[in-house]
């Protein structure tokens, strides 16, 4: 018998399952795509095509949006880059390029709120970050920030803040704006509603 194991006679040509001895189970490899580790092996590559993929397509609009909400280029990146790693996180249960793609953005805009939310308290004890290198996205965004209408974006609630930003910078329609930000079309309107007087109201002041 360990003869015809060594030889492959009960096995497939060339095996190199060792033969067992008396009263032992030959230990035999497991391969293939029933093996769970070949299928989470398989699931882990396609997560990383995916999101590469994502990142490839929206990682600068993204940053430019969350540095829209949150007014920092610096922490818009580390929102970005925290959202990409959610999705490959959670990529088994999206397992949908086009799903991931809203969800990345609703992660990027809930990060974001809670950057705000957080800055409140943080901001009034912790001394400024020395100046940092500027990225090239720091950049553009320095140019944006010339503009006036960029400027007043700050001084708007963060709720209208998104709302403005989502419906007029991302071009999302009041369904995906109510969907991302978890609140009522109802509530969208009267957010952009409120946000547009709000912005015109400062314009004005300062033309």
């Amino acid at each position: 018998m360990t003869h015809l194991l060594g030889q492959g006679g009960a096995g497939s040509p060339g095996s190199t399952v060792a033969a067992a001895q008396p009263g032992e189970v030959a230990d035999i490899p497991l391969r293939g795509p029933g093996v769970p580790g070949a299928r989470e092996a398989g699931a882990d590559r396609e997560a990383d095509c995916a999101v590469s993929a994502l990142y490839t397509e929206h990682y600068r609009s993204l940053v430019r949006l969350a540095a829209l909400l949150v007014g920092d280029v610096a922490t818009a990146e580390e929102v970005v880059q925290d959202s990409f790693v959610a999705v490959h996180a959670n990529w088994r249960r999206l397992q949908d390029i086009d799903r991931a793609g809203g969800y990345l953005r609703q992660c990027v805009v809930n990060r974001s709120h809670s950057v705000l939310r957080h800055r409140v308290v943080v901001d009034r004890n912790v001394l400024p970050p020395p100046p940092a290198v500027p990225s090239a996205e720091e950049e553009a965004m320095k140019l944006l920030s010339r503009s006036a209408v960029i400027s007043a974006l700050q001084g708007l609630s963060s709720r209208q803040r998104q709302a403005l930003v989502l419906r007029y910078y991302a071009g999302l329609s009041e369904a995906q704006i109510a969907a991302t930000l978890g609140i009522s079309r109802g509530a969208v309107k009267h957010y952009v509603s409120r946000g547009m007087s709000a912005l015109r109201a400062m314009l004005a002041g300062e033309a």
